[in-house]
């Protein structure tokens, strides 16, 4: 079973589309990490059920 899984979506502050690799290991995360295009900080939280991505959300740090 992989403990990885790589999410694409657009970042919040330019629109590119980007990803981020999250631990499967873990039920749910909560911390900030910088977009790889422009460099904004950006706050991530997801949810993850038995290895299945049930909730994610990417939102702008001011």
């Amino acid at each position: 079973m992989e403990q990885e899984l790589e999410y694409f979506f657009n970042c919040p502050h330019c629109w590119q589309n980007i990803s981020f690799v999250f631990d499967l290991t873990s039920a749910s995360q909560k911390y900030i990490e910088d977009c790889e295009v422009c460099c904004q900080a950006i706050e991530v939280e997801y949810v993850l059920e038995k290895g299945v991505l049930v909730s994610f959300e990417a939102k702008k740090v001011e």
